[in-house]
């Protein structure tokens, strides 16, 4: 650091000199582009990564099959088709696409190919092309690289959660929450850089009074000497030598004045709340325990994986009626699913309970074929 003086030539009499100032500016929030929040908020952010995984997981898990509606048989070619929707997918594989695909952006893109296989295609590189009045969609549009396709409404089934400010395109969760992730991020970032800084706030090097300025020059070199012998985790604990007329004021809070804990279990919350997930599921509370988490994985299944399962599933069920002339419906097997097992052995127990119901009336209730006469008064 003498050295370093002499260099500087620092003698004759002058006012305080600060090297370093950081101040409060405007946030820079993510723009709501699919890439800008695919990449901050799905592939950067832990919380939303896994809130999102647990609803499009929970729907692919849900096994299904494709009945017709006029005598409730099952429809084999249409089941077959959504446990095979592509030779590169299974069911499980093609409904956690379409689901994170919907949640990230608000919009899926179903494609039924000339072959009959049904690929998820990602919603950056497909456009809504309407129809000359504006009212109605005319077709779609499909860029990949320098190619562009143009498909047939008809082709496509277009999913899309409300939003109330385009006729085109959904709002997806991951947008209403990208200020939260924003935050979330940016206190990650912060305690990151603190760390590879030797968990050291931010300060600036002051020269006392009755010593001359600095030209620009020689503060960029001073800030980089110190930079180069006293930055970075490797250097975490070294003991900074200061001549007389230096000295360091520490400028920065410390993470305990900012309350950085509380501030990213605030933003952690309200990133599961945006994407209906109970913060016990993603582990946002200290003290949950085994009851807890099993209320919390109910309420999920019932708030939010469900309903949103019930419309994809509708979609579907639509679409292909379209598609090949004939009612169908794709039923779900609700009974499969474990998360559900404690309302259905209530339900279960009420039925069985009900001495004013026939047999045959709580199975039809439980969705159980009737029983023949001579099968009944065996079960008696």
């Amino acid at each position: 650091m003498r050295n370093l003086l002499k260099h500087f030539g620092i003698g004759r009499k002058t006012s305080n000199v600060f090297f370093s100032y950081q101040g409060v500016s405007d946030p820079q929030w993510t723009p709501c582009r699919y890439d800008t929040i695919s990449e901050n908020a799905f592939q950067k952010n832990a919380i939303a990564f896994r809130a999102i995984n647990l609803i499009s997981r929970g729907i692919a898990s849900i096994p299904m099959s494709v009945k017709n509606h006029h005598d409730k048989s099952e429809n084999l070619e249409l089941t077959n088709l959504l446990n095979r929707p592509n030779e590169n997918q299974s069911r499980g594989m093609f409904f956690e696409s379409l689901v994170n695909y919907l949640l990230i952006s608000g919009n899926a893109f179903i494609y039924w190919g000339e072959n009959g296989d049904l690929n998820c295609l990602r919603t950056d590189r497909i456009r809504v092309v309407p129809n000359a009045s504006k009212t109605a969609v005319e077709s779609y549009q499909y860029d990949v690289d320098t190619s562009t396709f143009i498909l047939s409404r008809n082709d496509i089934l277009h999913l899309k959660l409300f939003n109330p400010l385009n006729d085109w395109y959904g709002l997806g969760p991951l947008q209403v929450a990208s200020r939260s992730i924003d935050q979330h991020n940016a206190i990650s970032d912060h305690n990151l850089a603190v760390l590879q800084n030797g968990g050291r706030p931010s300060g600036c090097l002051m020269v006392k009074n009755g010593t001359e300025n600095l030209s620009d020059e020689q503060r960029e070199q001073l800030r980089e000497d110190i930079k180069n012998a006293y930055a970075g985790s490797s250097n975490a604990g070294k003991m900074m030598v200061l001549e007389g007329c230096f000295e360091w004021k520490e400028m920065g809070f410390s993470p305990k004045d900012l309350d950085f804990s509380g501030g990213k279990n605030i933003s952690s919350r309200e990133i599961a709340l945006a994407l209906g997930v109970p913060p016990s599921m993603v582990e946002l509370c200290e003290n949950s325990n085994f009851g807890s988490y099993k209320e919390a994985r109910l309420h999920l299944w019932e708030d939010t994986i469900l309903p949103i399962g019930e419309l994809v599933r509708l979609e579907l069920s639509n679409w292909f009626s379209k598609k090949i002339g004939t009612p169908v419906e794709i039923v779900f097997n609700l009974d499969a699913i474990h998360a559900l097992t404690s309302k259905r052995e209530i339900l279960w127990q009420k039925i069985s309970d009900a001495n004013f119901l026939t047999t045959n009336e709580k199975r039809e209730i439980l969705g159980f074929p009737p029983l023949n006469e001579s099968d009944v008064k065996k079960n008696k």
